[in-house]
Parts: structure tokens; sequence; C-alpha cells
């Protein structure tokens, strides 16, 4: 059979081309699209033979998209205008624009694709762009089916829940997705809020006591409860060697650690988890990823209570002693199952190189979803039946 041709709409870093080739279907990338000059650089330089378009999507014609004649579309639109920290402005934030392009002009098209695969942030489900891209797909005979996955369910240590949606332009039946992709581990949803404490107390006017030490507990419990489940792997397995890491240039600094050391999500290789690694990344502490205990004589549990009760020089001399450090940019990248071929230009600094992979996506859950969205139409490139 013809290989699948495939158009790579906001294409970053590759990561949806990378998804592509670890699906293992006969595909070509007839084009990427995405005009970060930055990413552009490092998809050219893992993607040399394919044709990059360094221009708007909203810039390009009805008739430039027919002469590429494409089965299937990939795309993981801007986040921002529908993330929970952000304004939410939706269809009213002008970062839509270029999606509502694609939207309006897919009924258009002179050969409607195949198939289509989106992936966005949690928050994408509620908003009226999802709406509007649903209601065209069903006008355009397209089966829809929309989930919400994490790298968790793979057997990935790293959380980062995320919206997808797969259309397939045919009349067969849906398949059940949701069951080949193995289930979150019972307990504690990894997005979900902390269960309500009900304080004796009813006035209002004063915080609850308890409730602080509550969230500390609960949290401690959904943590252990994540590091309890075998089905995923230990973070070790996603480490760069020892000897490849030039700790010094990795380790937090003693007056971040004064600082923030509350607000650090802190794993050790052993742990089964860690929070999802944002764009922020070493710009920010509170919620943009997870530090690496590399001292491992030392517990968090029995320095963190006593902190309190100590000196400056004390509390900072006890939490230097952890070894605390930034996960580096290959360590992310691997929690994000780009392959070890997947490599950065010198010439982009470690900073871009974060902020890059935070607004990328996990190449193993997008595959195996490419996997189940084309089965069985196509064959696998060795002529198994996909």
């Amino acid at each position: 059979r013809r290989r699948m041709r495939v158009l790579e709409l906001y294409s970053g870093i590759g990561g949806m081309h990378y998804a592509l080739i670890e699906s293992n279907l006969s595909y070509q990338v007839v084009a990427a699209v995405d005009i970060n000059t930055t990413a552009n650089q490092v998809y050219t330089h893992n993607f040399p033979n394919t044709a990059l378009l360094n221009k708007t999507i909203e810039g390009i014609t009805l008739e430039e998209f027919n002469k590429l004649s494409f089965d299937m579309i990939l795309m993981s639109p801007p986040c921002q205008p529908f993330t929970r920290i952000g304004l939410q402005r939706d269809l009213d934030d002008p970062r839509t624009k270029s999606f509502l392009h694609i939207v309006d002009l897919l009924p258009r098209l002179s050969k409607a694709p195949l198939y289509i695969l989106l992936e966005n942030v949690k928050g994408f489900e509620k908003s009226a762009a999802r709406e509007y891209l649903v209601k065209t797909l069903r006008e355009c005979q397209y089966t829809v089916q929309e989930m919400m996955v994490s790298p968790t369910h793979v057997g990935i240590p790293n959380s980062r829940l995320r919206y997808y949606l797969m259309a397939k332009r045919s009349a067969q039946q849906k398949v059940r997705i949701q069951e080949k992709i193995s289930a979150p581990s019972t307990g504690p949803a990894e997005d979900a809020p902390p269960a309500p404490h009900i304080c004796p107390s009813q006035d209002k006017s004063h915080t609850c006591p308890c409730s602080t030490q509550l969230k500390a507990t609960l949290e401690v419990q959904k943590k252990q409860i994540q590091n309890s489940d075998l089905s995923v792997q230990q973070i070790q397995a996603f480490l760069e060697p020892q000897e490849d890491v030039h700790e010094p240039q990795h380790l937090l600094p003693p007056k971040t650690l004064l600082r923030y050391a509350q607000l650090l999500d802190i794993v050790r290789p052993s742990c089964r988890r860690s929070v999802c690694f944002t764009k922020g990344y070493r710009k920010y502490v509170e919620g943009t990823g997870s530090v690496l205990q590399c001292c491992l004589d030392t517990s968090v549990e029995d320095v963190f209570p006593s902190l309190d009760q100590c000196s400056e020089e004390e509390k900072v001399q006890r939490l230097l002693d952890l070894k605390l450090r930034y996960f580096t940019p290959r360590e992310v990248a691997n929690l994000m199952g780009f392959p070890q071929s997947f490599t950065f230009p010198e010439s982009v600094s470690t900073k871009q190189q974060y902020r890059l992979l935070g607004n990328s996506l996990n190449v193993v859950v997008v595959a195996k979803l490419l996997q189940l969205l084309v089965t069985p139409e196509l064959q696998h490139k060795d002529g198994r039946p996909h």
C-alpha cells in the first residue's frame, strides 16, 4: 500500500513526527508548519529532509492545502486560550485564528483527510473551539472520539494529562480506544482536586487551622499511591548516566532552597511519578516540574518537619545535604518519549530547550493513539496487519 501522506501543523520540535515513527505506520510527512523559529531550527536539525513551512497557518490558502493532498492532519494548536492558568479567552483569543482557519477550510478541501488527531490541554474539552471543531467534523461525516490521557496510563512516570481528539472519515464502527490504553490506577486521579474537608468551625472568616495539614496529608497519600503503581516504570529508567550529568550546573542553589523548599516536588530515582514539566521549568518553582533527590542517605521526611526549628544556616545545609537537582533537558525529553536520536542544535540554550520541551507532547501516548486510530486500514511497514 502507498504511504500515508501526513500534514503536521504546529509542528514545534517534531513530537508528532516522532510519534509517527514510534507508531510504525507507513507514512510520509508532506509538510510541517510552525512560526516559532527556534522550534523550527530544532525540527530541521532532526528532520532535515522534511519540508518545513515557516509561516502562519492562516496564511496558507485553500489551493496550497489542496496541493499537499494529505491523508492525515496532526495538530497541537496553541494551548494558552484554554489553559486553566491563562485568561481562557477561547475563541476571542487571537491565537485561535489559525485553528479556526483550519476548521473553516475542512469542508472545502478537494480531498478530505481520512484521519485527524488533535492534542491540547485539559480545559479544551469545555471550550467553544472544541464545540465548533466537533460540529464541523460531524457535518463532514467524521466519527469523533475524545479522551483525556496521561503518560502514566502507558507506564511512563510523568503526569501530563492532555485532551486528545481523534477523527476518522468512515462509516466504520468506533474503535473502543479507552479499552486499549491501560486505565489509570485506582486511587485519586492525578489531576483531581483534594477531597473536601469539613471543618467543625462554622466561622467562614477564619481559615480552618487543620486544612493545610490535611491538604499535605492527602498530597502525601496521593504520591504514595502513585509510587506503588507497578504498571508505571521507575524514574531511574529515564535518567542520564550519572557521569554524563554535570551535577553542579543542575543543583538547586541555596537561595532557591531557602525560599521555595516547601513548594518543591521532590522525587527519588525509585519513584514512579513526577509532575508535568512546563515551559517555565527552572525559571519558576511551583508547578513547573519535579526535582531529583540525588543523596539517598537522607530522607526528605527526616529533613522537612524540623526545618522550622533550624537557623537559616542550618536549614540551608540540611537542604543542600539532599543534593536536589533539576532534571536535565535530555531527561525531560526521555520522560516525554523522545528517542535518543533526538537532539538539540548547539545554538539552542538550555533555557530554550526546557521551554520547547514544555510546549511539546508525549511521543509514546500519541504513537499509541495513532496506531488505534488507523487500525486496521493500514499495515505495518513489515506487512503485518496493523
